[in-house]
């Protein structure tokens, strides 16, 4: 039962910075800046990201359950702090202010701390540590997109 506790609070809390970000880029996808960029050939069209985002929060709020059921620690609590904050934040750098290269920054920490979710806990969470790898791979397309765009325009 606090498993099931736990999947819903991530669940809140993962969706919720989905939304708070997607308010934060203010439509950036759909604004002229965005679409005259010079984009990365691999760029998946519009849908892809939603089917990925909403894929990406639903394992990671199961992963993030499991792993506090199992190290409720201040570190997993800053961790999780510290990737809700840069996941948020890129949105706002990148679509509403425009500063690509903050924004690429920003991208590239947020990938370092899902690696290190990634890797720090793999022991412990075992098979479970499948549930962060889309989380993990799609921050690595995501940073070549934003890569592309800092280098191309």
């Amino acid at each position: 039962m606090r498993l099931l506790k736990y999947i819903s609070i991530f669940l809140i809390i993962n969706f919720g910075a989905l939304a708070i970000g997607s308010l934060l880029m203010d439509n950036g996808p759909q604004t002229n800046w965005y679409i005259n960029l010079n984009q990365a050939p691999w760029t998946p069209v519009g849908w892809v990201f939603g089917v990925a985002w909403t894929t990406i929060m639903f394992c990671f709020s199961v992963y993030m359950a499991y792993l506090y059921k199992l190290k409720p620690t201040n570190m997993v609590i800053a961790l999780f702090t510290i990737q809700f904050v840069f996941n948020v934040i890129w949105n706002y750098a990148f679509f509403n202010q425009h500063f690509i290269g903050i924004g690429f920054i920003i991208i590239l920490l947020l990938t370092c701390i899902v690696a290190t979710f990634t890797f720090l806990f793999k022991k412990e969470m075992g098979l479970k540590t499948i549930l962060i790898l889309p989380y993990l791979i799609w921050l690595c397309i995501a940073t070549s997109l934003n890569g592309y765009i800092l280098l191309n325009n």
